[in-house]
């Protein structure tokens, strides 16, 4: 798959998300928007209405990640807000494959999120299902942290998986991916790079976002050619 850069306003300016999002629409392929409910995570976002808000001031597709209790009641709200595709934490509901075909039957493409502490296994009976699989390098609840490279082996069977089923899953990091970072993530089999802080927390947002990409991209290379 190609390598896809996915900026997370969670890191921008919540004051002025519009013109926000406008500084990283030449190197976004997807806006990444957490949600976070304060109990599944100790931290609290946003919801439907910020979403919904924002849809009108950018085409750029939304990558929505729910750290939340209650993606059932919550996830189709999002899809009527304008999320593109929303990715749930699948442990936290009692038919993670009746929801899954529900947001795909709404017109959204679904992902799962894989925590560092679980195992991919509890998880590869929905593998087939999914149109990405969302492996995060950071405990899920705030941005900011170390990227954590000992999940890196879950990317890696994640797409022997991929490969060897014909999944059509795409693998997507997120927590602590920057240009120093991000090789190790691809060179796993990662192709959708969520950053926050490496991105936002520059006043060049492009430049960030490119430097992302350009380490992205070489470690690309080195994979295929060995």
């Amino acid at each position: 798959m190609d390598l896809r850069l996915a900026p997370s306003i969670l890191s921008a300016d919540f004051a002025c998300l519009a013109d926000e999002i406008a500084t990283i629409a030449s190197v976004a392929d997807l806006v990444h928007i957490d949600v976070m409910d304060g109990h599944y995570v100790p931290n609290i976002t946003i919801g439907p209405g910020v979403v919904k808000a924002l849809r009108p001031v950018t085409d750029i597709a939304f990558d929505t990640h729910l750290m939340i209790c209650d993606p059932r009641t919550y996830a189709p709200r999002f899809v009527d807000a304008g999320s593109d595709s929303v990715t749930f934490h699948p442990l936290v509901d009692d038919d993670p494959e009746g929801l899954i075909d529900d947001l795909h039957q709404r017109g959204a493409l679904v992902g799962i999120a894989v925590k560092p502490g679980e195992e991919l296994e509890l998880f590869e009976h929905l593998l087939p299902e999914i149109d990405l699989l969302l492996v995060m390098t950071v405990e899920p609840g705030f941005g900011g942290q170390s990227f954590m490279p000992e999940v890196l082996p879950k990317v890696e069977r994640a797409a022997a998986l991929r490969s060897r089923h014909g999944y059509r899953y795409a693998i997507e990091v997120d927590g602590g991916i920057g240009p120093d970072t991000v090789g190790l993530a691809v060179a796993a089999g990662a192709d959708t790079l969520v950053a926050g802080s490496a991105v936002f927390g520059h006043d060049d947002r492009v430049a960030a976002g490119r430097a992302i990409l350009a380490a992205a991209r070489s470690a690309l290379a080195r994979r295929q050619a060995s």
